[in-house]
């Protein structure tokens, strides 16, 4: 303000040692003194800011977006504000875990002013102050949790981490957003023995994958080998069953076959000359029998007696002649 009065005053100065304006050096004046007083008395706020008037050192009044006038001399803009939302790079800083591990962890916040006010007033860097914060309450939340327990509780990390900033926020006129870790990591040494952990366990699970398998293959071989086993089993019954079936069948139609010769010969016996026919095929038959024993032997056996053989036929004839007696009788 002082400057534009002082170009105010110079340019009617000036003017007074021009001949043709000698006599307008004091609406010149005048003129630059309103033009001076328009320029420090309007104020244009771009949207998404806030501006902090103070009328002789005090708070007066927050300027809103749009365009706004202010008294010259007594109201000065002592801060200016953005109402964005603004993120915030938090260093990297090596925090001690449950488990005595060091751990380095960097994160980013964001934030926004909500009271410019306070932003103003309640703390002289409030970006530094929640930095620090922030740093402070990461440190503390790492120390209650053990090493592998950090790497899978990152969103609890940061809700806390907001929790306590949000509260210490109130007092500055910002509000926290949200939170977020970038990055943890371990030492060298922590990371080899991870890995080495990780190698192990996916071998682990190989194995387990592999021994499943042989398993089941076990299973189903000797499920198979149960199934054809019954199977044979099963067809072994049913072929003894067949065979036994087939067995009966042939003794009976043997027995049948033997019946109906039997019955065959009896009524040959019965008709006449059928007596002295069976006699000549029993006596036939002997000597048959006897001719083949010296084909296959060197050795022959015969009768002591010779009659024998007429005793022989005689006993068959009397067996087959009571047979036909037996027959006449029934059909009588």
């Amino acid at each position: 303000m002082f400057w534009k009065l002082a170009a105010a005053i110079a340019a009617a100065v000036i003017a007074s040692q021009i001949p043709g304006l000698a006599g307008y050096w004091f609406w010149i004046l005048l003129l630059g003194v309103i033009v001076a007083f328009v320029i420090e008395g309007v104020r244009i706020v771009p949207q998404q800011s806030a501006w902090v008037v103070e009328r002789f050192g005090r708070y007066h009044m927050t300027l809103e977006p749009g365009l706004n006038l202010i008294i010259p001399f007594l109201d000065r803009v002592a801060y200016v504000h953005s109402l964005k939302e603004v993120p915030l790079d938090v260093p990297e800083q090596v925090c001690i875990t449950k488990d005595n591990t060091q751990l380095g962890v960097d994160g980013i916040l964001y934030y926004q002013v909500t009271d410019p006010r306070l932003a103003s007033y309640g703390s002289s860097n409030y970006v530094s102050a929640i930095s620090q914060l922030a740093q402070t309450t990461l440190r503390s939340e790492i120390g209650k949790m053990e090493l592998d327990k950090t790497f899978e509780s990152r969103d609890e990390i940061n809700k806390q981490i907001v929790h306590s900033l949000d509260e210490a926020g109130r007092n500055w006129g910002i509000k926290v957003l949200r939170y977020e870790i970038k990055s943890l990591t371990p030492p060298e040494a922590i990371l080899r023995s991870m890995q080495q952990q990780i190698t192990a366990e996916r071998e682990k699970r190989a194995l387990i994958a592999k021994s499943e398998g042989e398993r089941q293959q076990e299973i189903n071989v000797a499920d198979g080998a149960k199934q054809a086993s019954v199977l044979r089993s099963e067809g072994e019954k049913q072929a003894a069953i067949n065979r036994a079936q087939g067995e009966a069948t042939a003794i009976r139609v043997i027995a049948e076959a033997t019946a109906a010769g039997v019955r065959a010969v009896a009524e040959a016996i019965g008709d006449k000359g059928g007596l002295d026919a069976a006699n000549l095929k029993v006596a036939q038959q002997y000597i048959d029998a006897f001719g083949l024993l010296a084909n296959k032997a060197n050795t022959m056996i015969i009768p002591v007696n010779t009659g024998d053989v007429a005793g022989f036929v005689a006993t068959a004839m009397s067996v087959l002649d009571r047979t036909r007696q037996a027959q006449a009788a029934t059909k009588g």
